[in-house]
């Protein structure tokens, strides 16, 4: 049966399921040879890896999300193709993107969990946030393996892929991505410029709020409600990208929080002579709106965080459950030999090496742990069983979650993984910062593999559509795992040093700090608000029921209001540009160059970010008197609100504009 392509250029057949007797052909020929690993496929690769770890890394634990690189860096592989004027560049471009796209994962395994390390003031460094991170990637690829057949080809038109299918479009419509590589560096140095004006020199502030005319602050000062909208281009564009949905539903969570629970608190906390919570340490009447949000409002989200993640592990229990029969029939019962093995395009790492190569990094796990976190070889064992029980048992829900919404819920079973690790270490005897610094090490380790296995069989679906080698991909991802790791270590660190991640203008780091409230009482005699913790799960289950995404409404009321606000705004421009035209086809490329002003701003802001982060670090070396460029007094005023407001509506006019030239070609 001859297949003919769809608009960009995959076979007609790529996003359907498939009738008994027909087969799906990939655009690179089975039986024929292409260049894929290369010297200019492996340094791009490398040099994407790094790039987008940094970025990644500094929008992750600022404002708690970390953006997909693998579209972005897809856009720059065509880009550079073409620039560099390669022939037959699209094998190379896959394994630029799967390399690069390492990115990403590494970030997202360890910034949930490691900074939490800084937070208690427990010992960390540069060491164990890179081995943490390498081993819990060596696994997330290892155990997806023998599950890349399952996922790509036996279930190829039922699970829908969203972010592979979008990546995979861009590198095939090769002529296409030139163009909007250009987009995306133009709005990148937008972006940029944008955030790095106001972060290092104050020409306004970053923070508007309803506290900057005098109603709003008569109005926060009596009934403690406040407004406030992060004017950043880098938070502006995720929440284009989340789409208005999702970004309704997670500032519907902040509001929920600032407007109803904190001026709750306030209401009720009036008459109390004493602090209410053993962690309180002043009267409610005496706080403002922001320590009444730190102080509880912000625990009832964590425990809304943590009864979604038990939602969603309970709603994957047949793939659980399936998990030991699919591993076994995939390792033990795999055919040798017979066409499909012959097949370029079928190739994996072998099984006996992929099972040597799990047992060779289970050992390392041991040995890391026996040497540099643990006390007894018996802990350092406990510790591996966990990480590798957990690890396989969830990387089939964590591919399953990426395969069909584009997301892994990976914070909610590492909230889990903590949970038990710590009550399984308290039971054989380790408590205390040892038994925290275990337990967050373990679950740094087990939501990196999660984290990488759910971003990789991302990349396996790509070159299965366009039709490169498995093993290919397989063999390199394991140099993206190492080089995204070491950068991601060194950003932690100088960001700690920077800004820290607690006290007032420190990073967020939303996840680690649920992840520091959640362990402290597990492994300490710290008391914890167990009944905020309820409160915030009886809230998950109650949206639950009605039908709305507990995590994405519970982040919200966790993450503070300033970094909710713009999402929604992000949201509201793409619902925006996307409903002007009565042409579906118009809308969709709307949509399109859209998505790319606000990846440049993601990826433009974060850089920016990164590259100022660095400059204050090493300004005592260098003498660049980088903190007297800041004009504080000025960003901080009312004048200086405004401007920044001001600001923002031109940025958010300027997508608008932007994005309403794109034509359907």
């Amino acid at each position: 049966m001859e297949q003919t392509p769809t608009s960009g250029g995959l076979p007609d057949n790529a996003y359907k399921e498939l009738p008994p007797g027909e087969e799906y052909k990939p655009i690179l020929e089975a039986r024929t040879s292409y260049p894929e690993v290369t010297p200019w496929s492996v340094i791009w690769g490398m040099i994407m890896a790094v790039l987008f770890s940094a970025a990644a890394a500094y929008s992750g634990l600022k404002i708690g999300q970390v953006f997909e690189a693998a579209i972005p860096i897809a856009i720059l592989a065509v880009g550079i193709s073409t620039v560099g004027r390669r022939s037959r560049a699209l094998g190379q471009n896959v394994i630029i993107q799967s390399i690069g796209a390492s990115s990403g994962v590494i970030v997202a395994g360890t910034i949930f969990t490691i900074p939490a390390l800084y937070i208690l003031d427990l010992p960390s460094s540069f060491f164990k946030v890179f081995m943490a991170s390498t081993l819990g990637g060596f696994l997330g690829i290892l155990f997806m393996i023998p599950f890349r057949k399952y996922f790509v080809k036996d279930m190829h038109g039922t699970l829908p892929f969203p972010e592979a299918t979008a990546t995979t479009e861009i590198l095939v419509a090769g002529e296409k991505g030139g163009k909007q590589a250009q987009v995306l560096v133009v709005s990148g140095l937008i972006g940029g410029f944008f955030d790095f004006i106001f972060s290092a020199f104050g020409w306004w502030s970053e923070v508007v709020t309803s506290r900057m005319v005098e109603a709003g602050a008569a109005l926060a000062s009596k009934t403690k409600m406040v407004f406030k909208l992060d004017v950043s281009a880098m938070v502006f564009g995720l929440g284009y990208i989340v789409g208005l949905k999702y970004s309704a539903i997670i500032a519907a969570g902040s509001f929920l929080s600032w407007f109803v629970l904190i001026p709750l608190f306030h209401e009720v906390g009036q008459g109390l002579t004493a602090p209410l919570g053993a962690t309180a340490s002043k009267l409610i009447s005496q706080m403002s709106a922001e320590e009444i949000f730190r102080n509880y409002v912000r625990q009832i989200g964590i425990g809304g965080i943590a009864m979604a993640g038990i939602v969603g592990i309970v709603r994957s229990s047949k793939i659980i459950a399936g998990a030991f029969s699919l591993a076994y029939r995939e390792i033990f019962q795999r055919r040798s030999g017979g066409e499909e093995t012959a097949l370029r395009t079928q190739r994996d790492i072998p099984m006996l090496y992929t099972m040597l190569l799990i047992i060779l990094t289970a050992l390392l796990v041991f040995v890391f742990f026996a040497g540099a976190v643990v006390v007894t070889l018996t802990h350092a064992l406990v510790g591996l069983l966990i990480v590798i029980i957990i690890s396989f048992l969830f990387t089939t829900v964590a591919a399953n979650a990426t395969a069909i919404v584009g997301t892994n819920p990976v914070s909610g079973m590492t909230l889990m993984t903590l949970i038990l690790s710590s009550f399984i270490l308290v039971q054989i005897g380790l408590t205390g910062p040892t038994g925290m610094v275990s337990a967050l090490i373990i679950g740094g380790v087990v939501c990196t593999a999660l984290s990488v296995a759910g971003g990789f069989i991302t990349d396996l679906k790509i070159g299965y559509w366009i039709g490169t080698t498995p093993r290919n991909q397989e063999t390199w991802k394991f140099l993206g795992v190492v080089i995204s790791s070491a950068t991601v270590g060194g950003v932690i660190l100088v960001l700690n040093q920077t800004y820290g991640f607690k006290g007032e203008g420190a990073m967020v780091a939303p996840q680690a700090n649920a992840m520091a409230a959640v362990i402290q009482p597990l492994m300490s005699n710290t008391p914890a608000p167990w009944m905020l913790y309820v409160v915030g799960a009886v809230i998950a289950l109650i949206l639950t029921m009605v039908k709305i995404p507990p995590l994405a409404f519970a982040l919200g009321m966790y993450i503070p209001q300033e970094l909710n606000t713009p999402l929604l705004a992000g949201g509201i421009v793409a619902w925006f540009v996307t409903s002007r035209s009565r042409d579906e086809k118009v809308n969709n490329a709307r949509f399109s160059r859209g998505t790319l002003i606000a990846s440049g701003f993601i990826a433009g802001g974060a850089l920016f970010g990164v590259l100022y982060a660095f400059l204050r670090f090493l300004d005592p070396m260098l003498g660049l008197g980088v903190t007297h460029w800041m004009s504080a007094a000025w960003a901080e005023s009312p004048s200086g609100e405004i401007t920044g407001l001001v600001m923002f509506l031109l940025l958010a006019g300027y997508a608008v504009w932007d994005s309403l030239r794109a034509k359907p070609e």
